[in-house]
């Protein structure tokens, strides 16, 4: 969208049709309970006062409640008993405790300049609230914003906040879907946050899980039976019902919690959690639904809709004029995997489908994913489709994320696994490709703090989570024998989580001091470089060079190209002379930039010895590394 259709089209607005709002006089409430003969809501006090609700067409109840306002706390009352509200905005006593109005107008805000920020710009830092400071809240986020600007990131994601049972938890269990968690503080201070990262220049985008609900604490399908599909099933048991009969109030409340985060939070867009696992046999797929009515919404700045989904479908994010399903981007998890079977060896689980070769990497750049329609020998079935047309910007790359670390056994980082040399080389790789690049906590200073998975269930429910934990692992040979699973961390365990929790004296001593040097050069040159800025289809290439060599080239629409080399071998010569790749480019006007084992950032490194002297550059390397040239095109006759 162009600054002059925001200007054009004035602010944004929108209005909730779901939980508790103020409105003059009183709080207005509405609920879905449609096969209740009654409700009524219950407003805490002593006594307590009972109101109750009018009943519509559409099986919602709902009323204008007058004489309270902002801090009251609540419950609705139906047939089997008194429960928290699906909607509520907050819940200060837990998720099984009473919900409280809040006021969004309350807050102040002080962004009314900040217009979103566009794909081209994006480069996302993910977090988790609880593990990212030390204090574990979002006050604790805010306060180290002015570090992720100076890092040089575009955008902070946040994994889910919605409340959840218990203290510790990823925010995949989510329970009270439009309240933020208790334990991170108030949604005010939720609010703050986004409003100081708008000050910062800073986006902020949201992890929604719209999926499944969590196990304990979810009241949702309490108030109505038609919550969950009759013929559908995910990982986590019965499907959502976005296809099935009464499906619209289902559609209608997940899109509002959407809505909601946009609007009462001001974020900057959504990342959608396995949207592989959203089973919609509809003629408009409830994704498309949703990031239509999502950007249809706003009016005065960017929002971003953005999936994770490992089917590698170029449908989800072509524009629904094209036949698409009108997402902005997709976590395309291949780069990760081509990349972590290069630097570790790593065979077992989905990295069976992959070689790590250099020739993998260079087809998976060119095209954003390898699998375009192969057969997986992990899913024992056809996986991908051609991204023909596809900007590269729309796929979403990493070689850390929660998932890719906490769902390991130990939590471990890519670069517990593999010598620094190669990960340096591979920062390079991922900062200059020409997919939107993701960084997940601490890997900037490559921590030595794993990523576990942790929860804090009631106990029943908790031991079976550990158990089922640990039994994930029973087909990975190093846990084979029961007797080695006892070794994978008790996600109930306080332990676990603290073991997680980000050490912030790392980056003030080496080698962390020295890798984050790295990433701020990278992400520096990846903002100022008009070849790392460049996102038109067709200005990067990328070509193997034999098995342990790989170049990739960006090209801008006018000035100097930049070439990336990169080695994961041992001592290696590497000539460019004659190279097809830099076609159009004068190989004897080339510039050296940089090299990822260059005094800053690698202190005890190899740096490759670069000769610019002759026809092209030829670099002899130590080991792994990674070079970046500038090189000029021939000048025009």
């Amino acid at each position: 969208m162009s600054l002059d259709r925001r200007s054009a089209l004035g602010p944004s607005h929108w209005r909730p049709s779901f939980g508790a709002w103020p409105e003059p006089g009183g709080v207005r409430f509405r609920v879905w309970a449609p096969t209740e003969p009654g409700a009524s809501v219950v407003i805490q006090g002593d006594p307590p006062r009972v109101e109750p609700l009018e009943r519509f067409p559409d099986g919602t109840f709902g009323a204008l409640v007058r004489g309270i306002g902002p801090g009251t706390r609540y419950k609705y009352r139906i047939g089997s008993g008194d429960f928290p509200d699906p909607a509520s905005r907050f819940q200060p006593e837990g998720v099984h405790g009473p919900s409280q109005v809040v006021d969004p107008a309350d807050f102040r805000w002080s962004d009314r300049g900040w217009t979103g920020l566009t794909l081209d710009a994006l480069t996302v830092y993910e977090l988790h609230v609880g593990t990212f400071s030390p204090e574990g809240t979002f006050a604790g986020v805010r306060a180290r914003l002015p570090y992720l600007r100076d890092l040089g990131v575009s955008a902070v994601e946040l994994m889910p906040v919605a409340d959840f049972p218990g203290d510790r938890n990823w925010g995949y269990d989510g329970a009270a879907l439009f309240a933020p968690s208790r334990r991170y503080g108030r949604p005010d201070d939720l609010r703050q946050l986004v409003d100081e990262a708008h000050r910062l220049g800073l986006a902020v985008l949201l992890d929604v899980v719209y999926n499944h609900l969590g196990p304990s604490g979810c009241y949702l399908p309490v108030f109505s039976p038609f919550v969950f599909s009759e013929t559908h099933t995910n990982p986590w048991g019965k499907s959502l019902n976005f296809d099935g009969p009464h499906n619209t109030l289902v559609r209608q409340f997940f899109i509002e919690n959407a809505l909601h985060w946009i609007h009462e939070y001001r974020f900057d867009g959504l990342r959608l959690d396995a949207t592989h696992a959203i089973i919609d046999d509809s003629d408009r797929p409830f994704l498309a639904d949703l990031a239509a009515r999502v950007r249809e919404s706003v009016a005065d700045r960017e929002v971003l809709v953005i999936a994770e989904d490992h089917r590698n479908l170029a449908q989800m994010i072509r524009p629904e004029g094209q036949g698409g399903w009108g997402l902005d981007a997709v976590w395309a998890d291949d780069f990760h995997h081509i990349v972590r079977v290069a630097l570790t060896g790593e065979n077992e689980g989905y990295y069976q489908d992959f070689t790590g070769s250099m020739a993998e990497l260079a087809a998976c750049l060119n095209t954003g994913w390898l699998y375009t329609g192969q057969r997986s020998a992990n899913r024992d079935e056809p996986r991908g489709s051609e991204p023909i047309g596809v900007p590269p910007r729309r796929m979403v790359v990493c070689t850390q994320n929660h998932d890719q670390i906490g769902n390991r056994a130990m939590g471990d980082r890519l670069h517990h696994d593999c010598d620094l040399a190669s990960y340096r080389a591979a920062t390079a790789l991922l900062l200059c490709a020409p997919e939107t690049p993701m960084l997940f906590q601490g890997q900037e200073w490559a921590t030595r703090t794993p990523f576990q998975f942790f929860t804090d269930h009631e106990p029943d429910l908790g031991r079976a989570v550990t158990e089922g934990r640990r039994q994930e692992f029973r087909h990975f040979a190093a846990f084979a024998d029961p007797s080695s699973r006892t070794r994978i961390p008790d996600p109930q365990a306080e332990a676990t989580f603290l073991a997680s929790r980000l050490d912030w004296s790392e980056p003030d001593r080496e080698p962390h001091a020295s890798i984050l040097r790295l990433f701020q050069t990278l992400l520096t040159l990846r903002r100022s470089e008009p070849s790392l800025r460049d996102c038109r289809i067709g200005s990067s290439r990328a070509a193997a060079l034999g098995s342990e060599a790989l170049l990739l080239r960006r090209d801008p629409e006018c000035g100097p190209s930049l070439l990336l080399l990169l080695h994961l071998g041992g001592p290696a010569e590497v000539s460019l002379a004659g190279r097809s790749e830099l076609e159009g480019l004068d190989p004897s006007r080339c510039q050296l930039v940089l090299t990822t084992d260059d005094l800053p950032f690698a202190p005890d490194g190899r740096p490759p010895t670069v000769s610019l002297v002759g026809d092209a550059p030829t670099i002899r390397f130590e080991g792994p590394s990674a070079v970046l040239l500038r090189a000029w095109p021939f000048p025009k006759a």
